[in-house]
Order: structure tokens, then C-alpha cells, then sequence
């Protein structure tokens, strides 16, 4: 059987106002937190200079998984449900949690596809769920 695409998604994300938003004195703490998992800040973290564009990277990346999905976030999926994971030397790879991984399983999504991109000033992430 040939495989299917059930969605595909892609989203842009600007660097800077995800700079902002990771840097606010009294927000900071709690964005990142509410929408990166513990390993995407620390593999962020690791980027040094080049770690807002990977923050903004996975921002996107989360974004396009839930159109992919046909889902936004809020009700039905959170952020910390969609993580982008990277292996050292391999490409990165969407793992669900939570909502998220329910609704894929119900439908029939056992594989994502992702392509992440950035430049100083842009991030972008397409996505395609495969059934």
C-alpha cells in the first residue's frame, strides 16, 4: 500500500520577536517554558549564537505540525505535545505527545516529514503527516 498524505503544513517565524519573547525579564521564563519541551531548550541552548534561530525554528516547525494536523493550538494540542528532535548527524524528526499523539493514532498518522530552514532574520518549518 502506498503511503498518504493527511496534511501538510508550513509556517514562518520571525528570529527576533522570538528573541523578544524568550528575553522579556518577566515572561521569559514562563514562554519558553510553556512552549519549548526541556530537550529543545537545552539542543537551543547548545547553538549559542545561533540559538534564537533555533528556538524560532521549532516555533515554526510546531506551528506547521498543527496545520498538518488540521488542529490548532489551545484546545486540542499544546506546544509542549508537538517536540522537534535532532540526533546529532541526523535530520531533525516531529515526536507527539499528550493530545497530540491521540489525535494521530486516531486518525491513522504514523510518520511526519519535516524540513526546517532559517536565516538570521527568519525561521521556517514544513511539515507533512503521512498516514
Amino acid at each position: 500500500m502506498d503511503a498518504m498524505i493527511f496534511g501538510i503544513g508550513n509556517d514562518l517565524a520571525e528570529v527576533d520577536r522570538i528573541q523578544i519573547a524568550l528575553e522579556r525579564p518577566r515572561t521569559g521564563r514562563r514562554f519558553r517554558d510553556r512552549v519549548y519541551t526541556p530537550d529543545e531548550q537545552a539542543y537551543c541552548e547548545r547553538r549559542g549564537k545561533a540559538r534564537y534561530q533555533s528556538y524560532a525554528a521549532r516555533f515554526a516547525a510546531k506551528e506547521a505540525t498543527m496545520k498538518a494536523l488540521g488542529r490548532g493550538w489551545g484546545r486540542y494540542i499544546g506546544w509542549l505535545d508537538v517536540e522537534v528532535v535532532r540526533q546529532r548527524g541526523a535530520r531533525p524528526e516531529i515526536v507527539l505527545h499528550g493530545k497530540a499523539k491521540e489525535y494521530a493514532a486516531t486518525n491513522g498518522i504514523h510518520q511526519f516529514h519535516v524540513a526546517l530552514t532559517h536565516t538570521a532574520a527568519l525561521a521556517e518549518a514544513l511539515v507533512i503527516a503521512e498516514l
